[in-house]
């Protein structure tokens, strides 16, 4: 039975209302995380914006994010083929990343596929609509490219089988180790892996630290009734390489924030290692990689060296009274060398 009038009018409201109110919260949550991840204009301008997201555990991350299987438009990679296009065809980028992770389980030895081709766009492909290519490349950390710009009609993705796809983060204090997520954040490791080839990574440092305080238990938990920060438990610094044009990274893989998830401020090239569980910071950040569990002691090391106080946008942060330089390098460990559990 229709309703009258009188009665169709308060629900449409009461919806109305609803709506705005959520578009309210998130905004708040928006401006928040903005605001405690941003110094302010009169700072020191190398402390950029940060941003974090990650969802579920820490051990989704480093096993490569819980499903994933995204690739970069525009891109087409070159490698030896194990499975040719002309006879591997699908109708979408994530089917075909998917029949490379299937030929990378790591339970029969070393991946047969670490990267992926495909052609998805109908009229630029015409007949190659739909092709798969499978490759395998000869280093899987430095892929070998044939082409990209607009006008290449390929998208192509890396794939990390267990043991591979980490990187160090070297300071002074210990090595960090970095499993990257290329099948969530394809963008963000393709610069990572950019880095990596420099060789170097001059200007890369972290700025700020801060504790878990009595906020967060040791396994990155919030205690219950207790205050979400300042400090807010995390360690911030920036990954540009001085001399090596920046180009701002796309939001990727944003879930929510656990221990040990490796994410960028805004659109990079700020960075941010989480030393505890946010989910309160909902979903507002790109996560390309996660620490490996037994090397989070480093990185609460560093949250514990001296800081000075500052405020950014009428946040208390705290600001390390001396920048901890750090170097991203490129490491060689077999399975047995890594511990991939959650933290």
């Amino acid at each position: 039975m229709g309703r009258r009038g009188s009665e169709v009018e308060p629900v449409r409201w009461g919806s109305m209302v609803l709506l705005l109110m959520g578009s309210v919260s998130f905004f708040m949550v928006y401006i928040f995380m903005s605001t405690v991840m941003r110094p302010s204009s009169s700072g020191d301008s190398k402390m950029g914006s940060l941003g974090v997201g990650d969802g579920g555990n820490s051990e989704v991350e480093v096993n490569g994010g819980g499903g994933c299987c995204k690739g970069i438009p525009n891109l087409e990679l070159w490698g030896a083929s194990v499975k040719w296009g002309t006879d591997l065809k699908f109708n979408s980028p994530e089917q075909c990343c998917n029949a490379c992770k299937a030929m990378c389980t790591g339970k029969d030895g070393p991946c047969l596929c670490d990267s992926w081709v495909f052609c998805g766009n109908k009229k630029a492909c015409g007949e190659k609509f739909g092709e798969c290519w499978l490759k395998k490349q000869k280093d899987v950390l430095l892929p070998e490219k044939q082409d990209s710009g607009n006008k290449i009609m390929w998208t192509s993705g890396i794939v990390f089988g267990k043991g591979e796809g980490v990187i160090a983060l070297q300071t002074e204090y210990g090595t960090l180790h970095i499993k990257l997520l290329p099948d969530c954040s394809p963008h963000s490791v393709a610069y990572m892996l950019e880095l990596l080839g420099l060789r170097h990574c001059a200007g890369c440092h972290f700025y700020r630290a801060e504790s878990r305080g009595q906020f967060w238990d040791t396994k990155g938990n919030h205690i219950k009734a207790a205050s979400y920060g300042p400090p807010f438990g995390l360690i911030q610094g920036t990954l540009e390489a001085q001399g090596v044009a920046f180009d701002p990274i796309p939001s990727e893989h944003c879930p929510t924030i656990r221990r040990g998830s490796v994410a960028w401020v805004g659109s990079g090239p700020e960075f941010f290692i989480s030393l505890a569980n946010h989910e309160e910071w909902q979903k507002g950040y790109t996560v390309f990689g996660s620490v490996l569990p037994e090397d989070m002691a480093i990185a609460e090391k560093i949250a514990q060296l001296p800081t000075k106080s500052d405020v950014w946008n009428n946040i208390n942060v705290s600001v390390l009274e001396k920048t901890v330089p750090l170097k991203v390098q490129r490491i060689k460990l077999g399975h047995s060398d890594l511990n991939l559990s959650a933290d």
